[in-house]
């Protein structure tokens, strides 16, 4: 059986298409059709429904789906493991980040890194940590940064880096402006520009209005904090990020005020997947990482 075969079988299991799984293999659709039918001829059962509206599995074709990724796993491992003992420092390392984090809590810790190890190419993926999960836990990621202490997991290792408390930004004209320090109590009345529901944040400011008595007044939902930021500048609401971003804002028309005993804060974590053999480069990056961010 040749591993090329369960290559181009699972990708297109992935896709339920041929056109698509010979697009992202770079290889010809009729090289995906001849290796899909010896591997059926050789296992002896059909592996694919074949209709004119979609490509469905057969429930053989699933059984061999998931042996096939446990197969291209090991042998992953084992080329990556070989590549190791041979001692190439090159490779790629694939971090997702969400986006309300961005470049501002990891940018330093980039950039030793790329000094130690010049040639090793470091690819950033913006998403949620629902995604960022699910993509370490498929194997599209190496590693994740999330904003939330997972719960107890068979599927992941988990680092917590750092937590980061918390601060109200507003227009310097506005009458909270002036305050050395803010209570939620006192953004009652205040227009909101809050993250999206998707986010753990969201919850936690929602659950500490509510203790304060109030519902917030959410005038817009975003993941991205430079339109946070914008729309504060523009008098359309307040806002809360975390203090390291805030540090970082540039606009005079900004201020940004500390909350007053807040348990809100950005916990930020790394996770990779358990139980799975890490390329040297990605071993040396949280390494790294562990150092970095020491408690």
């Amino acid at each position: 059986m040749d591993i090329r075969h369960l290559e181009y079988f699972s990708e297109v299991a992935k896709h339920l298409s041929f056109t698509k799984a010979a697009s992202a293999l770079h290889v010809s659709q009729p090289s995906i059709s001849k290796a899909i039918k010896s591997l059926e001829a050789e296992l002896g059962v059909p592996l694919f429904y074949r209709s004119s509206k979609q490509l469905e599995l057969t429930d053989a074709g699933k059984a061999v789906l998931v042996n096939a990724k446990n197969v291209l796993e090991v042998f992953h491992n084992l080329t990556s493991e070989l590549n190791d003992v041979m001692e190439l420092k090159k490779g790629e390392i694939r971090i997702g980040i969400p986006p309300i984090v961005g470049a501002a809590f990891f940018s330093k810790l980039i950039s030793q890194f790329k000094e130690v190890y010049p040639l090793v190419e470091i690819t950033l993926e913006e998403a949620g940590t629902k995604v960022i999960k699910q993509e370490v836990e498929n194997g599209s990621l190496d590693i994740g940064l999330i904003c939330s202490v997972p719960i107890q997991s068979d599927s992941f290792e988990f680092k917590k880096l750092l937590i980061d408390p918390l601060m109200l930004i507003v227009h310097r004209e506005h009458v909270l402006a002036s305050r050395r320090i803010i209570h939620y109590s006192d953004l009652q009345n205040e227009s909101f520009i809050l993250y999206r529901k998707d986010f753990s944040l969201y919850d936690r400011i929602i659950e500490e209005c509510a203790k304060n008595g109030f519902q917030p007044n959410v005038v817009c939902e975003t993941s991205q904090k430079d339109l946070m930021i914008e729309l504060v500048e523009a008098k359309l609401g307040v806002a809360l990020l975390p203090g390291k971003i805030c540090e970082k804002i540039s606009s005079g028309k900004i201020i940004a005020l500390p909350m007053y005993q807040s348990k809100v804060n950005l916990e930020l974590g790394m996770i990779w997947k358990k139980n799975k053999y890490l390329p040297f480069c990605v071993r040396e990056f949280i390494s790294m990482a562990k150092q970095f961010y020491k408690e």
